[in-house]
């Protein structure tokens, strides 16, 4: 399309940090593996002979699928103008990267901010119109949520009522933070994302993708080309990309002639079925080592060299897990992988269908270790009436659900217009809310998981991930009771290892003394 895919700027990137020679580096660690000593970066490139020898073992290494040299190096970049759907779809979607990214809990969204498709006039004109209405609706909310928020806020610290002005910001982000629901997934972000070579050279090659394509295209070029500005030789043996026709997922699409359009009745069967088999819950245990409480023992046991007389299974479980007996689980790092009787944690596995919002669950996706089957969007989208999630403030308040109602169904009405005007799927369905939801299966050994439970337990964290990781939770001390029995909320480990201040999180503390509650007895609005 003349003038480029997208009417806003593109995806802006600046390399802000690098390994000085990349490329060089590589060769230097892969030669290191054969040399009786570290071989320097400086000594690959120091003559012509040992350019010569450089440029073929980079190029042998590559072809052989030696990649780790290229993991040394790391790149950190700045980027901006990126959506929201292209984090979550691309960005996050993966184990291997670190990324700081501007918060929507925390910093307003201003008008103006999100990405608009290159689009046929009456079809911008209709995108630009729900752009403008999702806006509006998010600001609208902010007002008639506030005195809702408000009225928690004090019921939570009676004695800040005699100061209101004082506790206005975290007020306001309280309503803030469910008012996003209605905004769409082209809101613009802005991030530090710092990966290493190696994925660098990953994200190259699957450059092409069936979601957001114009978007993931523009921006990983501008990654490679800023690095290749650094360094002129880091891509020398760059493969091209991968052709989106061999992709698993185009192949598979199409042979039921989806490969480039919604799901439509395929995504309405699929949503019944995923819905029945989750039931009531968020998030539902389906598969689990039925074992792993003996597992997990036997790992205490085999690393310390014990018997199961010396240790029972109970005993062990408990040494391991229980506070008063593990400070680990007090620190504010997580320093499991690095214990020995730690890594026994990884033996137990759990996997769990789940619905989150797409604001929700591009916060449960940053726990990079504990991978999920995520959706290509389109698939799952059908069309007709609203599919979003409701947040528990909103249910709070009559005037805000009509206001949310009334936001979604417009929403959802000029998506299936623009998808009715023949436009790319991709395009409408950046006007997505956030409240869209995302059905997937995630699973995670006991290590990742325990991390994760403890920290969204935390009544800071975003109330929909909250709960659902308290389902989780539950579910599990169903199944495995000895090990349910040691997960909590951080201010309960906290306490229990006696840990002073209980709550970790200072200016920020909830308001509830969750350290006296049990498991069973969480619950919160905001």
């Amino acid at each position: 399309m003349e003038g480029g895919p997208f009417l806003t700027p593109p995806p802006g990137v600046e390399l802000t940090q690098a390994f000085a020679r990349p490329f060089d580096n590589a060769v230097a660690a892969a030669r290191t593996c054969y040399a009786s000593r570290v071989i320097g970066t400086e000594e690959v490139a120091k003559d012509e002979r040992a350019r010569e020898v450089r440029d073929r073992i980079a190029r042998e290494t590559y072809q052989a699928g030696h990649h780790t040299v290229l993991q040394h190096a790391h790149f950190q970049f700045a980027l901006q103008n990126v959506s929201r759907q292209l984090i979550w779809s691309f960005l996050h979607a993966h184990p291997f990267y670190n990324s700081e990214q501007v918060s929507q809990r925390y910093v307003e969204v201003k008008p103006g901010n999100a990405l608009v498709p290159a689009l046929p006039e009456r079809a911008l004109r209709l995108y630009q119109a729900t752009l403008s209405q999702q806006m509006d609706s998010y600001h609208r909310l902010c007002e008639v949520l506030s005195p809702v928020a408000e009225a928690e806020y004090f019921r939570l610290f009676p004695g800040r009522r005699n100061d209101p002005a004082r506790w206005a910001l975290p007020i306001k982000r309280r309503a803030q933070e469910v008012a996003r629901y209605v905004l769409p997934i082209a809101t613009f972000a802005h991030l530090y994302h710092t990966i290493s070579g190696l994925t660098l050279h990953r994200y190259h090659r699957l450059l092409g993708s069936l979601e957001v394509p114009d978007e993931q295209r523009l921006l990983i070029e501008g990654m490679v080309a800023a690095v290749a500005r650094h360094d002129p030789l880091f891509f020398r043996e760059v493969e091209d990309p991968l052709p989106i026709e061999e992709t698993t997922e185009f192949r598979i699409l199409s042979s039921f002639g989806t490969e480039r359009g919604v799901g439509g009745e395929r995504a309405r069967l699929f949503r019944e079925e995923f819905e029945h088999d989750l039931g009531a819950y968020s998030s539902r245990l389906v598969d689990y080592k039925v074992n792993a409480e003996q597992t997990l023992a036997q790992g205490v046991r085999s690393t310390l060299g014990l018997t199961r007389l010396q240790l029972p299974d109970g005993e062990a479980i408990r040494r391991l897990l229980s506070p008063e007996e593990n400070v680990l689980f007090a620190q504010s790092l997580s320093l499991q992988s690095l214990s020995k009787a730690g890594r026994a944690l990884t033996h137990v596995h759990y996997t769990f269908k789940k619905k989150l919002s797409h604001s929700a669950d591009s916060q449960d996706q940053r726990h990079r270790m504990v991978p999920a089957s995520r959706p290509i969007l389109r698939t799952q989208y059908a069309g007709g009436e609203p599919d979003c999630i409701v947040p528990a403030l909103i249910e709070a308040s009559p005037e805000a659900r009509a206001l949310y109602q009334e936001s979604m169904r417009g929403t959802f009405a000029s998506i299936d217009a623009l998808l009715d005007s023949g436009i790319d799927a991709n395009h409408a369905l950046y006007l997505l809310p956030n409240a869209f939801p995302i059905r997937f299966e995630e699973s995670g050994d006991l290590m990742n998981l325990h991390h994760k439970w403890v920290s969204r337990l935390c009544y800071t964290a975003q109330e929909e991930i909250w709960r659902c990781s308290l389902e989780e939770v539950k579910q599990v001390a169903v199944v495995h009771p000895r090990i349910g029995a040691e997960l909590e909320a951080p201010c309960g480990l906290r306490h229990r290892a006696g840990v002073r201040p209980t709550c970790p999180e200072g200016p920020r503390y909830c308001g509830v003394p969750v350290w006296k509650l049990s498991v069973d007895a969480y619950q919160r609005v905001i």
